[in-house]
């Protein structure tokens, strides 16, 4: 299994190698990088295409530290710099869209090409007391299928993800949780990325809603568009990837 030691952390990461530019993609809250093995399948005979295990998730060996997006940027500019990667398309769901926005900011030259804001006020004491109830008793049943059914929403898929959850210490959960509902609004700086970007967002999202996901497209100055994925809840490219890899592809082909 491949691991790149990247400031302070191991990380655990997937290579298809080749020649092709290469795409590293960064999973979304709670999800590691097998999320992204539909992608994979369909865009590595063209494209060199990495997935990797951020801070707190996964194999990726974390310290423990609390963190922010950024430490999550810095460790995605640092695996690229591990494989010798001078440029990459930068494609994230989620915290990974998180990350990835502050990787363009950080380096906007390495960067060929998702929410910026921070966490919804009203939604915010809903979600600190997920947190506090995971970190009290773990993913126990009703907690576990609440938080698969609004990432995931599809029962078969549901019962993997809840599988992996209940390996780990329910205290993992702390530094990553901190970091997502307590992240900076960068969205007066969406206008510094200037790279090409697209946009993919399931209708049946309950963490964020279409009409942010439009804005964000929006404040993205090249956004070449926004592709609703019909019936798709939070994690549409694991769920729907027939509805995003053509448009994926279709993109990337483009840059």
């Amino acid at each position: 299994m491949p691991y790149a030691e990247v400031n302070g952390q191991r990380i655990r990461f997937e290579d298809s190698g080749g020649d092709g530019p290469a795409v590293i993609f960064s999973h979304g809250f709670l999800m590691d990088h097998e999320m992204f093995d539909p992608q994979r399948d369909a865009l590595a005979p063209e494209f060199r295409v990495i997935a990797w295990d951020e801070r707190g998730f996964g194999e990726t060996e974390f310290d423990g530290q609390p963190f922010t997006y950024w430490d999550s940027a810095k460790d995605c500019l640092g695996l690229l710099d591990h494989l010798g990667i001078q440029q990459a398309v930068l494609a994230g769901m989620s915290q990974g869209g998180f990350l990835s926005m502050r990787a363009a900011l950080l380096a906007p030259d390495r960067v060929r090409d998702t929410q910026s804001g921070p966490e919804d006020a009203d939604h915010l004491p809903a979600y600190k007391q997920l947190q506090e109830t995971w970190l009290e008793v773990g993913p126990v049943d009703e907690l576990a299928q609440t938080i698969a059914n609004i990432i995931i929403s599809e029962p078969g898929i549901n019962e993997t993800w809840i599988a992996k959850w209940r390996k780990r210490p329910k205290e993992d959960f702390k530094a990553p949780g901190d970091c997502l509902l307590d992240r900076d609004d960068i969205t007066d700086r969406l206008g510094e990325i200037d790279c090409p970007a697209i946009v993919f967002h399931g209708t049946l999202d309950q963490a964020i809603t279409m009409e942010q996901a439009q804005q964000l497209c929006r404040d993205l100055p090249n956004c070449t568009g926004l592709v609703p994925v019909e019936g798709a809840a939070h994690a549409s490219n694991l769920t729907h990837a027939d509805q995003v890899n053509g448009p994926l592809l279709e993109f990337l082909r483009s840059l």
